[in-house]
């Protein structure tokens, strides 16, 4: 069935479909942004009413992102979105599931402890379990609605939802069946590998700096022989480095030091930096380092901040191959299943404080008005590649 962007509107779905688009990166030339190609090829998925949704190729390593799975505060539910999403993860057969925050909706000092318990329970039930039933590694960075590091002067706000989230990560019948490489301070910042892929996940949980000690450990993480030998580094941490979405362009939604941690991940050859918390999904780039910012499978997607599409909760098929080095995103629309075309997204998102390119923009094809929003906001190291 071929729908125009018209008649996705009209449908109320607001997303055109297709085929999802690749970024071909070279090891030998890990700075080098391959020419990406938009694509007009519409197609739509079968509904997962008995019938199996699309498969695209898997590649040599297959990563399933999902985000801010989350109901209203102190919730002990998921969405249907969210439940059906978990139940396809097997079929699609990933060798990692990422979830980038908010498994929980714990951010109120007024929710009991037994009640958070009771809300990871829950998750346990309804989410992890299942994936452990399935094999399934996963990796989790926990979210500000998990377990914020939100400051009072010297104080945690938030000390007992960490402790409890803790708590609920290191009991060894929750293992997540990763191959850890580092688990430091385990759940919120840790490193493993998967394949040929390192991986390093950060607290984000708010937009304070990193204590220095956790800095240094992350420089240390990243500039490792095993990180640098690795064919594909991935940082993964809730609140994005730039805002993508309405009513986040603000402090505190974002990371506070961006431009150091993008030049921090730049300077260690990071891939790929996946966050969440924005609620909405936009494939991007700046410099040298691609960011992936994950939609909702929970409530409260939001529209992006530039453009005219409606909020649409997101899964993401990530399937990379390493010889030579390309990553592929495969993007659905939830409850449809619908394949999400990236051409009908932003050409590129300016925010207060940065810009994030669509990944398969180069530069070169920006207009004018794009590289001065870029080098308004940011460094020119980062916008001239």
């Amino acid at each position: 069935m071929f729908l125009n962007r018209r008649q996705f509107f009209k449908m109320g779905l607001g997303l055109a479909i297709g085929s999802s688009l690749g970024l071909v990166s070279s090891r030998h030339n890990k700075h080098a942004h391959a020419s990406r190609q938009p694509t007009a090829r519409l197609a739509r998925t079968r509904q997962f009413a008995g019938q199996e949704p699309y498969n695209p190729p898997h590649g040599d390593l297959r990563i399933a992102v999902i985000s801010d799975l989350s109901d209203a505060q102190g919730a002990t539910q998921y969405q249907d979105e969210v439940k059906r999403a978990i139940a396809l993860l097997p079929f699609w057969e990933p060798d990692l599931v990422l979830c980038s925050g908010d498994m929980v909706a714990a951010q109120d000092r007024s929710v009991s402890r037994d009640r958070l318990r009771e809300m990871w329970d829950t998750f346990d039930r309804e989410i992890a379990q299942p994936m452990r039933d399935a094999s399934l590694p996963h990796a989790v960075a926990l979210g500000d609605n998990d377990a914020s590091r939100a400051r009072l002067g010297e104080t945690l706000v938030y000390q007992h939802q960490r402790d409890i989230a803790a708590a609920y990560w290191n009991m060894p019948a929750h293992d997540p069946g990763l191959d850890f490489v580092d688990r430091y301070k385990f759940p919120f910042y840790y490193t493993f590998r998967r394949g040929q892929a390192f991986f390093l996940v950060w607290d984000a949980t708010s937009s304070l700096q990193m204590d220095t000690e956790d800095y240094d450990w992350v420089e240390q993480s990243l500039g490792s022989a095993i990180a640098q030998d690795a064919a594909l580094r991935i940082v993964v941490g809730h609140l994005p480095l730039y805002a993508v979405s309405k009513g986040r362009d603000r402090i505190g939604d974002v990371i506070g030091d961006a431009a150091d941690r993008h030049a921090l991940l730049e300077r260690h050859h990071v891939h790929t930096y996946i966050s969440g918390h924005h609620r909405a999904y936009f494939p991007g780039h700046l410099g040298h380092l691609e960011m992936l910012q994950a939609g909702a499978l929970g409530i409260g997607s939001r529209p992006l901040l530039v453009g005219d599409l409606p909020p649409h909760k997101t899964l993401t098929l990530l399937d990379v191959n390493f010889s030579p080095l390309t990553t592929t995103y495969t993007t659905f629309e939830l409850p449809s299943f619908l394949r999400i075309d990236q051409a009908v997204l932003p050409r590129s998102i300016p925010s207060q404080h940065g810009i994030v390119i669509r990944r398969d923009l180069t530069w070169d094809d920006l207009t004018a008005e794009e590289r001065d929003a870029c080098q308004e906001r940011l460094p020119n190291n980062f916008c001239h590649t």
